[in-house]
């Protein structure tokens, strides 16, 4: 895997390069220290993906990731800083186009890349493959038969023998038929769990939802707190609901999108007899925070068959458990599909293990979830 890394700290180009050159199958074939210089290497020396400072004088790495997907598309992973700004530009350079980002330091401020080396790698490693992929897809199948402007589906519990590799892709799934829909009545509850990809894909699917939509709407993004937070605030500006990061305590509201804060969980619990947030810190075991596992599961426990579970594009396995609980509970699961996902990884393990009742691209995500509710 050939690395191009943009960064003018030199201190970090070092560290960088110590990790790629302690794993085997990665190359780092240039540095650039600014943001101009990483374009040019880009479009001259083609790397399978790039790590790009957001921070840097002259051109940034936001107007230079704006230009490398004009001029040469390649995978970039985003570095930041872990600051208020830093998370604010780290989501403008998602929107010029980068795939994923990393902060440069943990939550508490003291372990840096070098701690984070494994996960660095596996986004990379991924972002790479995902290119490969696109340049070696084959053909166009032809168009399908023209049906209703449904949804796919696929329903592995109506159909126990079927393959689970089939109902991952969500291509040879059946149609939604009419009377599958509506079914959220107006107590009911809408979770969203997502990673890496997640925050364009979030955005893109409340982008087609009116701002009265009936039932609240709670986000799980694997993100850290401070991104959390700009993240809520980013979406409150753009999309018509009203986006705020959810507090301990808080009762979920129609209309509204709660942001899970990161660095810890969030739960659905009851205060005063009535469906509210339940904050906790997480373990040391406990690998994701927030937890789409936790999440999911705390809604069943609470809102029961009255839930619908939608889990978007990220890498890892977060879901899968929650799914379960879900459908346990009576609830319904929607997966994203893999032509949509930046990473086909948390919904692909939720389709394969039978849980999805849908696999759906993002636009008819969208146009699904606009019709859920009774």
């Amino acid at each position: 895997m050939r690395i191009l890394i943009v960064d003018d700290s030199p201190f970090f180009r070092r560290m960088l390069r110590e990790i790629f050159a302690r794993e085997p199958g990665f190359e780092v074939i240039g540095e650039a220290t600014d943001g101009e210089h990483g374009v040019s290497l880009a479009c001259q020396l083609k790397p399978d993906v790039i790590t790009m400072d957001v921070e840097m004088p002259g051109l940034d790495g936001i107007a230079a990731t704006r230009q490398i997907m004009q001029r040469c598309p390649t995978p970039i992973l985003m570095l930041s800083s872990l600051t208020r700004y830093g998370a604010q530009a780290t989501f403008d350079a998602l929107d010029a186009g980068a795939l994923d980002f990393m902060p440069k330091l943990d939550e508490a401020g003291t372990g840096n890349l070098a701690q984070q080396a494994p996960l660095l790698k596996a986004k990379l490693r991924l972002l790479a493959l995902r290119r490969l992929a696109a340049h070696t897809a084959a053909p166009a199948r032809p168009a399908a038969p023209s049906f209703q402007p449904e949804f796919r589906k696929g329903r592995e519990q109506d159909n126990p023998g079927a393959e689970p590799a089939k109902q991952a892709s969500g291509m040879d799934a059946g149609r939604v038929r009419k009377q599958d829909e509506h079914f959220l009545s107006p107590r009911g509850i809408l979770v969203i769990g997502a990673s890496t990809g997640g925050p364009a894909a979030v955005q893109k699917v409340l982008q087609g939802l009116p701002a009265s939509y009936p039932v609240p709407i709670v986000v799980l993004q694997h993100m850290p707190a401070l991104f959390t937070q700009a993240f809520a605030e980013r979406l409150n500006r753009i999309i018509p609901l009203a986006v705020k990061e959810a507090e301990d305590g808080e009762q979920p509201l129609p209309g509204h999108v709660y942001i899970a804060p990161g660095g810890q969980h969030t739960q659905i619990g009851w205060r005063q007899g009535k469906p509210a947030f339940v904050m906790r810190e997480a373990t040391p075991k406990e690998h994701y925070r927030p937890s789409v596992d936790i999440g999911f599961s705390s809604a069943a426990s609470v809102y029961r068959a009255d839930v619908l579970g939608v889990v978007l594009t990220g890498m890892g396995s977060d879901g899968v458990l929650g799914a379960r609980a879900l459908k346990a509970a009576g609830g319904r699961v929607w997966a994203q599909d893999k032509d949509s996902s930046v990473i086909y990884g948390m919904p692909m393990e939720v389709a394969k293990a039978g849980l999805a009742d849908a696999v759906l691209d993002l636009g008819e995500l969208a146009a699904g979830l606009a019709r859920v509710v009774r």
